[in-house]
């Protein structure tokens, strides 16, 4: 009897996790989507400290427009964003390996997905993305590494600047892994950051092909020459395209 018991435990447990799996991948865009974002002192100094107190939820609200915009550009159809801002928290998220094998990077989502299990409380309440903000004062982080977002358990770890002068650019960031979270691919050669030719341009078709004058959100840069691009400045220099908008289930 206890056998059976255990048996039928274990196979709602594999069900609840494949239901939460498919409703990862398949959102339900007529349904607000509320966006959780976690600040945190990543670096541990008292100017990141001082940045991160003066952030608010209205920094990002160019961020809930753009989204906005897009969904109903492809789904013709209105679908609401809301960015909370929710506490600090003190623990950094586990970090990315640097060129780990496929066993490295299966062990760090586990301790990710662990990290953000134990952050959640009530207060938090049901959002359909968590995102946690690690924040560098770029007089002392020159370079962030990649951030990332996983698609099932709708949770990312966000590298960006602790400085007025890049929220514009963070903003960016915020919105790429946003869309990784939902689905969306990135559109850049792994090894030279280089958008991908059709997939990553914002106007493939344009004659002459360069220089672009926006960037494609899950390419990240724009492209000026075969061998150049740019970060764009801000959300405004950026797309969404047909492929990333299918990717994300905005055309079906």
């Amino acid at each position: 009897m206890w056998k059976t018991i255990r048996v039928l435990c274990l196979l709602l447990i594999l069900f609840i996790v494949a239901v939460n799996a498919w409703k990862d991948r398949n959102q339900d865009w007529s349904k607000p989507i509320f966006v959780l974002l976690h600040p945190v002192n990543a670096d541990g100094l008292l100017s990141t400290q001082h940045y991160i107190q003066q952030l608010t939820a209205n920094d990002l609200q160019g961020a809930q427009q753009y989204l906005q915009g897009y969904a109903q550009q492809y789904r013709h159809q209105p679908t609401y964003f809301y960015f909370n801002l929710g506490r600090e928290l003190k623990q950094v998220p586990p970090k990315v390996p640097n060129d780990a094998n496929m066993l490295g990077v299966m062990l760090w989502s586990l301790k990710f997905r662990f990290y953000a299990w134990k952050q959640r409380q009530s207060s938090d309440g049901a959002p359909s993305v968590t995102l946690f903000l690690n924040y560098y004062d770029p007089s002392q982080t020159k370079e962030l590494k990649h951030s990332t977002a996983l698609e099932n358990g709708r949770i990312g770890s966000v590298n960006l600047f602790a400085s007025k002068k890049q929220s514009a650019q963070n903003k960016i960031i915020i919105v790429h892994e946003l869309l990784h979270a939902f689905g969306a691919t990135d559109k850049y050669e792994l090894a030279t950051g280089q958008p991908i030719y059709p997939i990553g341009y914002a106007f493939p078709d344009q004659k002459p092909l360069f220089p672009q004058a926006k960037a494609e959100l899950m390419a990240g840069h724009i492209p000026v020459s075969e061998t150049k691009s740019k970060m764009p400045e801000n959300l405004e220099q950026t797309i969404i395209n047909p492929q990333t908008a299918a990717e994300m289930g905005w055309i079906k």
